[in-house]
């Protein structure tokens, strides 16, 4: 660890130890100067970073981290939910008092176009998003902004988050037309996994590397072939705040693309479709875990371009063969 690299993780643990410390993890002024802090130490991209290849009390040091993260963004989504809900009119209008508000429009837009380049520009019906919390801005965000026809069930485990977020959009007429919550823990979810287009997979579900790719195997399992899965992962300080997804913990899935934001964008965004399986137990489709996590979201969105100009292109000459 260089001189720099090993001060940038002393920072993130001195600011780990001031927030354990904390009475609540509630919105107040200190956590959310604390937090602000940690996060503005975190987001700077610096690739050369694995916290993988850490210490294990520094490893120790980012699961607690995560988990404090994850526990602190409950608490956050939960107050501002229902700060919306009290609006008399449309709460969705007023959207924008989320201090993160602008980060999902960004994260929203960037996984509607990877997911339009790997889907070739069909439109999902059905979207399924797990863990989707008592302000589902995900799936708002795209249901508003960019899939205007597509219906979105949401699944958390915890009623009251479900009761806030149905609550937040019953008073839009189109979106509480398409969007239906559902509380239920995941792993108890088989049969209507099938009928989901695009599935989405929380950051925050599965907060260890175990319980990450357990929830993984299981949509492997219960997906339909050929169904994309979104996750969010975690690239260089990041993966303080939030777990990393790795090829290697998609089997069954080919990993079409990695993106690692280097904006204030904070999550890696990883895009893979259920291969199907042949009656003699292979798969259609190359083993996900020929491709590192590091190197190929640049490789991916080099191939994604020219895929689409090679589209473009046979797209305009038949049009010039039959005008």
């Amino acid at each position: 660890m260089d001189c720099q690299e090993e001060q940038l993780v002393n920072t993130i643990c001195d600011l780990y130890e001031k927030i354990s410390k904390l009475e609540s993890l509630k919105p107040s002024e200190d956590v959310n100067i604390l937090f602000s802090q940690l996060v503005s130490t975190c987001i700077p991209p610096n690739p050369n970073i694995d916290v993988t290849k850490m210490c294990d009390t520094v490893q120790e040091t980012r699961q607690k981290l995560i988990k404090i993260c994850g526990e602190a963004e409950g608490h956050l989504e939960h107050h501002f939910s229902s700060i919306l809900t009290s609006f008399e009119d449309n709460p969705l209008h007023h959207l924008n008092i989320f201090p993160y508000y602008n980060n999902y429009i960004k994260l929203g837009k960037l996984e509607y176009d990877l997911l339009t380049q790997n889907l070739n520009g069909l439109v999902p019906r059905n979207v399924a998003f797990i863990g989707s919390g008592p302000l589902p801005l995900t799936s708002i965000v795209l249901a508003s902004s960019h899939l205007k026809e597509t219906v979105f069930h949401n699944f958390d485990i915890d009623s009251s988050a479900n009761s806030l977020a149905s609550l937040l959009v019953s008073s839009d007429p189109d979106i509480s037309q398409r969007m239906f919550f559902h509380t239920v823990d995941i792993m108890n979810v088989t049969e209507s996994l099938k009928s989901f287009d695009v599935v989405f997979l929380a950051a925050l579900v599965g907060m260890n590397k175990e319980d990450k790719v357990r929830v993984i195997e299981h949509l492997q399992k219960h997906m339909a072939p050929g169904a994309v899965l979104m996750l969010r992962s975690a690239h260089g300080p990041r993966a303080f705040l939030y777990p990393i997804v790795e090829p290697c913990d998609l089997q069954g899935f080919e990993v079409l693309s990695i993106y690692h934001p280097t904006d204030d964008v904070i999550n890696s965004v990883v895009i893979s479709k259920k291969l199907l399986v042949v009656s003699n137990g292979s798969v259609v489709g190359g083993p996900s875990c020929l491709l590192m996590p590091c190197n190929c979201s640049k490789i991916h969105a080099i191939m994604n371009k020219k895929k689409k100009m090679m589209i473009e292109e046979l797209e305009a000459s038949r049009e010039e063969q039959f005008s």
